[in-house]
């Protein structure tokens, strides 16, 4: 846990020093991280720029930067005894849909969920509060870790003199690190120690990969999101096995887009629909916190809603955010995928009143395949079907991507991964 946060500085200094030996499966880990956080930063908030590095600070020539060196005190083996039980689930919760719908989820097929909430020192504890004073009345499993990892980051970033504007009100990105997730996870391992529990369970929803090349220059990256990808989430589970853990980490709801987390958690949820708060701004009113109504982020929400035939209401957002929605869409304040938009806004226009139009992508309405982001075997055997038999109530069937192109396929398909295997 202590050396996490450390990864997103492998750029930035010559040393990276540990005043403790390290065990070398441990040492691995970060230098795996180090490297790939590395590569992000450099294409999604350098090359690429965010208005946080001055520019005479940006390279001139876009190649790979050299790294720092990391030193422990020494490298010993630290062996741990853990039978994880796979029917416990970690759910780790921030206050957002994704991660509110897995608890649902997870709760309904019968798995013992431990609700994790992770209390950082800052702002970002307001999103995650009025879900957690639920949870806290409602659920005995409940468990929170408090860290202050977060002002760790923001003293080094002040601090950092090729960074600028650090700490600027309503910023939509972080100035530099990129790796921090796996940082919560880590923090409740004593509690997923002592339950035994076998599965970390993040909220991970789908992300159409099609027209992303995925590198730079030369470069792999991840657009800024490794440790929320497939791709790290096997890398983790593997660690966790080679570590002698037998953890299991995945996302339930990878292969469902946006769009139908809103509809699962509302329709089949709504006690828990109305604990979200997915704004990074919210602001306290009376004993609440609400929504700002109008960052990227509310405005995805308020889209996915508005499709869904979901009063945003419900959640705290106010009528004026609704009716100046069209405004800020077509100002281009929303991060979705082209296709999630443009079918989102072709339900809304059920509504004639509402003054945009879209087009109709009905893969956005249906399960999920692809090799990048969503592969057949992502959620657990004894899960699978369950979870799919669920999803299957509001969507409109399944799909896998063959050749950039979205090929119907059938449930015993995604099951099986039958398709996968004819593609080779």
């Amino acid at each position: 846990m202590s050396i996490v946060p450390a990864i997103n500085y492998g750029l930035f200094t010559r040393e990276i020093r540990f005043d403790f030996p390290l065990d070398p499966r441990d040492l691995k880990f970060f230098r795996d991280m180090m490297q790939i956080t590395a590569n992000d930063i450099l294409v999604n908030r350098i090359y690429t720029r965010t208005g946080f590095v001055r520019e005479e600070f940006i390279p001139k020539e876009i190649k790979p930067q050299p790294l720092a060196e990391v030193i422990p005190e020494g490298i010993e083996e630290e062996p741990v005894e853990f039978e994880p039980d796979y029917n416990r689930c970690a759910v780790m919760l921030s206050g957002g849909k994704e991660s509110l719908l897995t608890y649902g989820l997870m709760k309904e097929l019968g798995c013992e969920v431990y609700p994790f909430f992770y209390n950082e020192s800052g702002a970002h504890w307001h999103v995650a509060l009025p879900a957690y004073r639920w949870f806290r009345e409602n659920e005995p499993k409940t468990k929170r870790v408090w860290s202050n990892a977060d002002r760790l980051y923001t003293f080094i970033e002040k601090n950092m003199k090729i960074l600028q504007n650090v700490g600027k009100p309503r910023a939509e990105v972080y100035p530099i690190r990129l790796f921090f997730f796996e940082g919560y996870a880590f923090a409740f391992l004593p509690l997923i120690h002592r339950y035994g529990t076998g599965n970390i369970i993040f909220g991970n929803e789908y992300d159409d990969p099609r027209g992303l090349t995925y590198e730079f220059h030369g470069i792999p990256h991840y657009y800024a999101t490794y440790d929320q990808s497939q791709a790290f989430e096997k890398y983790m589970t593997s660690w966790f096995e080679e570590r002698g853990l037998g953890i299991r980490q995945w996302s339930a709801v990878r292969p469902i887009t946006g769009l139908i987390v809103e509809r699962i958690l509302y329709n089949r949820y709504p006690e828990l629909f109305r604990l979200q708060r997915s704004c990074h701004s919210v602001h306290k009113e009376g004993d609440d916190y609400v929504p700002c109504g109008q960052c990227f982020k509310c405005n995805g929400i308020l889209t996915f809603l508005l499709a869904n035939g979901i009063d945003p209401t419900i959640i705290k957002y106010k009528p004026e955010h609704i009716e100046t929605l069209p405004e800020r869409l077509k100002k281009g304040l929303v991060r979705l995928d082209r296709d999630e938009l443009e079918h989102s806004l072709y339900l809304i226009k059920r509504n004639p009143d509402f003054p945009l139009e879209g087009k109709p992508h009905w893969h956005v309405e249906m399960l999920h395949f692809d090799d990048r982001n969503s592969h057949f075997d992502n959620i657990p055997p004894e899960f699978r079907e369950k979870l799919y038999r669920i999803f299957e109530e509001y969507t409109k069937g399944y799909v896998y991507l063959k050749d950039d192109r979205w090929v119907r396929i059938t449930r015993e398909d995604a099951l099986n991964g039958a398709v996968e295997e004819k593609a080779d």
